[in-house]
């Protein structure tokens, strides 16, 4: 492949990739890092892409796996500010109802995370493309050579899924 086509498929897809992985990640520098190393990883692997899929849906599914592998090297706790507590008893309440908050919350989305990744395809990727890429049901549509309607659908469908499988769990 020819570097002036690199250069397209980067700056075709770059702001699709950048979006999806700012979904994922809420956070703007680990975006730009992530899209970075997508964009390396894809090309390092463009001769072993086959043209199953959209380029982008291939793309996101790098950076999906970009960003799960740098959350699994970068596991990092929340810290706790401990600058407007006044006295232990205190300390203790505000670390108890963080720690419980956080644990709550990172069980939730795990659990969340684990139910999405149990959904049969297209709901899964229209799912991911939705929530964490920020796309447009146009744009996901045409990813799938749909139109908007299809992808729209989907989601909620996928969306009722996830819903469903939460509610058995309780």
């Amino acid at each position: 492949m020819k570097v002036t086509e690199i250069e397209q498929i980067y700056n075709e897809y770059f702001q699709d990739v950048y979006l999806y992985i700012l979904g994922l990640s809420g956070d703007v520098h680990i975006a730009e890092d992530m899209t970075e190393e997508t964009f390396f990883c894809a090309i390092k692997a463009l001769p072993e892409f086959r043209g199953d899929c959209d380029i982008r849906v291939w793309l996101c599914q790098i950076a999906k796996n970009q960003f799960y592998s740098y959350l699994r090297k970068n596991r990092k706790s929340m810290p706790v500010d401990f600058s407007e507590i006044k006295d232990e008893s205190e300390l203790l309440n505000v670390e108890t109802s963080n720690i419980e908050k956080q644990l709550i919350d990172a069980e939730m989305a795990e659990i969340i995370h684990q139910k999405v990744h149990e959904l049969a395809e297209p709901y899964r990727e229209v799912f991911y493309l939705r929530v964490f890429g920020e796309l447009s049901f146009e744009k996901i549509g045409a990813i799938f050579g749909k139109n908007a309607n299809w992808a729209c659908v989907t989601y909620h469908r996928a969306k009722t899924k996830i819903q469903s499988a939460m509610e058995d769990l309780k």
